[in-house]
Order: structure tokens, then sequence, then C-alpha cells
């Protein structure tokens, strides 16, 4: 008899999500609560997986660090869930990964990430820093000059990318006029912009994300600088950003991203018509860190699927559904993105990266579409630290490293 897991004695199957429902990030995680939602009500609709309904359980992560933290403990210990959806920043998957890694629970990141670590007790379904600028900022120098200004929220993601950005704007030839970071939730960013138009960048370089990204928008567009000469380029500032600070202040600006809502693939508009029409639709519209989530749900059926095919409901473990995810493909039949797949050793999803401007019904034109899928590379600043496999980190002295963090 094999180790009982989550899923003994009971007849459903717990799922932990963590977003913020509350709280300066709200702006964008609560459409990720919405669509977790949306896409377990699918698949129970459909008959749940294996005959058995998910249960979801909600913990609002208000937009709080310690709230994380505690948070994805009551799920693992109170609720004995399966795996758990969540964390929408960097700062909010560290507050998490010490119980993760120590308890051996399964988080499914669906964000952005910067990459530096290797984590066996993590399935990530958003970009990794090198799927993100790699495309932008080459596409930036050619369409708008070479002098970018960097602007980001004072955490680790933002810096990180910005790593990545500065060296593909080196490697373009471009000059990075300055960079700024400001705190996580800030909302007066009129002295910022006064040194943005003294400056005169050919493009700004944005990491702002929840409300600092929407008051900086809105700031840029009530100073009448002119968002033709000197757009803001973005890697977070999506549909969702664009329904929150009003079409007038997102038109015209750029971002990157593996999904737009107005992506015309297989499953895209039926996707879209289905969410906004169904209770939770409320967002109005939806975008790539949604989708992100969705493509999270999918995994976990199918992953679950698989698990099923050779194991009893009580001998499934977290570690279970993680191996079952190595290499699994979810094809533009039920990728609204298109065809998506989970790398067999990172655990990260290879991306086609695309590019889009906002138009003035906030929904964004793609401009650019990367010729071919960009792997996902948590090392590509870093290649001297070794490279992440299953198991972990395998370094150039032939050392296996599980769960590297920096």
């Amino acid at each position: 008899m094999g180790q009982k897991g989550p899923l003994a004695g009971r007849d459903d199957i717990p799922v932990g999500i963590i977003f913020s429902a509350t709280g300066h990030l709200s702006v964008i995680e609560k459409s990720s609560i919405d669509v977790t939602l949306f896409a377990v009500d699918a698949i129970n609709e459909r008959g749940g997986i294996g005959g058995r309904r998910i249960r979801p359980y909600l913990i609002d992560g208000r937009s709080d660090l310690r709230t994380y933290a505690a948070g994805i403990g009551e799920l693992i210990t109170r609720h004995n869930v399966l795996c758990t959806i969540g964390g929408y920043t960097s700062a909010s998957r560290r507050a998490m990964l010490p119980t993760v890694i120590a308890r051996n629970h399964l988080l499914y990141l669906p964000t952005c990430w910067e990459g530096k670590e290797c984590v066996q007790n993590i399935i990530y379904t958003g970009p990794v820093a090198n799927q993100h600028s790699v495309e932008l900022i080459p596409y930036m120098v050619r369409n708008h000059g070479p002098r970018a200004y960097f602007i980001g929220s004072d955490y680790v993601w933002p810096r990180e990318s910005n790593a990545v950005a500065r060296v593909w704007l080196e490697q373009q030839g471009g000059k990075r006029v300055s960079e700024i970071y400001v705190p996580l939730g800030l909302t007066d960013l009129g002295a910022v912009l006064e040194q943005i138009r003294h400056l005169a960048p050919d493009f700004i370089f944005s990491t702002l994300v929840g409300d600092s990204a929407v008051a900086f928008y809105r700031e840029f567009a009530r100073a009448g600088m002119d968002r033709e000469k000197m757009p803001i380029a973005s890697l977070t500032t999506s549909e969702g950003e664009v329904q929150a600070m009003g079409v007038d202040a997102g038109e015209g600006h750029i971002l990157s991203a593996p999904y737009f809502q107005s992506l015309t693939t297989p499953s895209n508009p039926a996707f879209v018509e289905r969410f906004l029409s169904s209770p939770y639709g409320g967002s109005g519209v939806t975008h790539f860190n949604m989708e992100n989530t969705y493509l999270a749900v999918l995994a976990l059926e199918r992953a679950l699927t698989i698990c099923l095919s050779t194991k009893d409901w009580d001998e499934i473990l977290p570690a279970d559904i993680r191996a079952a995810s190595a290499g699994l493909i979810l094809d533009d039949t039920v990728s609204p993105e298109g065809r998506v797949w989970i790398d067999r050793n990172n655990f990260c999803m290879a991306f086609v990266p695309k590019i889009g401007l906002c138009r003035n019904d906030g929904q964004f034109e793609i401009l650019h579409v990367a010729e071919k899928y960009v792997l996902p590379d948590p090392y590509a600043l870093y290649p001297e630290r070794g490279v992440c496999r299953m198991e972990g980190l395998h370094t150039p002295d032939n050392m296996v490293v599980p769960n590297a963090l920096y």
C-alpha cells in the first residue's frame, strides 16, 4: 500500500486558490479568481475529473505578503488541498515558497516571473523573463529608437526582468537613459513623469504592476505626453489594466504577452464569449494573466487524468501531478492562445511571444508575432549557475541542487 495522499477518504478534489480580491493588486488578480472558478465550474459541469468534482478553497491574498504566507499554510494544513493555483507577484510567490517546499506541496504559478530559481514544487504557466523582452526590446529599438527609460515596481520581478531587458537593449545598440523603481501601490508619479519629459527617451519600458501601472498611464495622458513619439512598452499592462484606467489612457501604448483577447486562434473566440457571458465575466475583458491562469486549471485536469491511469485516488500525491505534467501539451483546441506545452525539465511553459498596440476600443492590434516558440530559460542571464532539470539545478561541477533559490 502506497502513501496516502490528500484525496484519501474524500469524494471530491480539493484545490486551493490564492489571489488578491482586495488591495492594490486586485485590479488584475480579481479576474484570475474569476477565471479559475469559471474553469472549475466548466470541468465540474462535464462530470469532473474521473467522476469527481473539484472543490475550490479560496483565500484572499489582500495584496499583502504576510497574508499570502499564512494563506498557503491554511490551504495545506487546514483544507489539505491537492495543489494550489495562485500568486501574481514574485514577492507573493517567495512568501509562499518556504511552506510549499517544506510541505512538499504543488503550486501552479500563472503569471510572468523572473527566473533565477529551480524549484521542484512549482509549475509555471506564465512567461519567464527571456520569453518577454527578447522580442519586445528589439521591436521598440527598431520602430521607436534606441533611448529607453526604465520604470518598475520595487520588488524582485521588475528588477530581474529589467536586467534581462538591459542585455537585449545593449545588444541592439540601445541606451538606458534612466532606471527607477517605486514602492508597490504608489500612485503619485508626477515627479517621475517630469523627469521623463526632461530626458525625452524614445520609449518607456514599464514593469509597474497593479494600481501603480494604472496611475502611471493616467498621469501620462493627463500630462499631455506624446504616446506616438514616446510610447510606454510594458510586460504587464493588459486589457485588464486598460479597462481599469480607461481607454483614453491606454490607447497607443504597447504590450508584450503570449495572449491577447483579440487573437483569432481556433479556441479563443469561444473562450472569450463563454467567459464574458458567464457569471464570472464581470471584468468585461480577458487578458494574458487570466489566460495563463486558465491554462493552469486545464493543465491540472490533464495531469490528474494521467495519474488516474496508473494510480488509485488515495495514492495520488502532489509530486505525482508534477511528474505527469512533464511535457504536457495543451493544443489549440483548448488553449486560447494556441498550442503550448510544459517543459519537461524546468516545468515552465513554451510560448510564442506577441506584441500588441492598444486601440481606441481597449483591445490590442497584434503588431508582431515571434517566428517560433521561445523556450523558457530561467537561467538565461546566469548560465554559469547551471541548468534547471526535473530533479534540481545541475551545476557546472556536477552537483544537483533541489529547490535552488537565489
